[in-house]
């Protein structure tokens, strides 16, 4: 059995909204909380390497993600890492 802390009513409310809401609308949210994911990911990331440059840390973010081989094929090209993900 899952282990679910919502309280009934708040859940029911929660998936009444989810309901009212347009395709637009679920895919836009699907969008922030994923980049919301990505942002919290690497922070937690950089706080555990505070001096390491930010594309040492978006290496490291890749490894966990997608794994050591992408990481290591990404890694000849880590100077150019960080410059467009600034925004996240």
């Amino acid at each position: 059995m899952p282990i679910d802390d919502t309280h009934p009513e708040a859940r029911r409310v929660q998936f009444a909204r989810l309901r009212s809401m347009t395709m637009g609308e679920r895919i836009q949210m699907c969008d922030e909380l994923s980049t919301m994911t990505t942002r919290l990911s690497r922070q937690a990331i950089r706080e555990t390497m505070p001096n390491a440059p930010e594309s040492a840390v978006i290496l490291r973010w890749i490894e966990l993600v997608y794994g050591k081989e992408l990481a290591v094929r990404v890694a000849p090209f880590a100077d150019r890492l960080g410059v467009e993900s600034k925004r996240q």
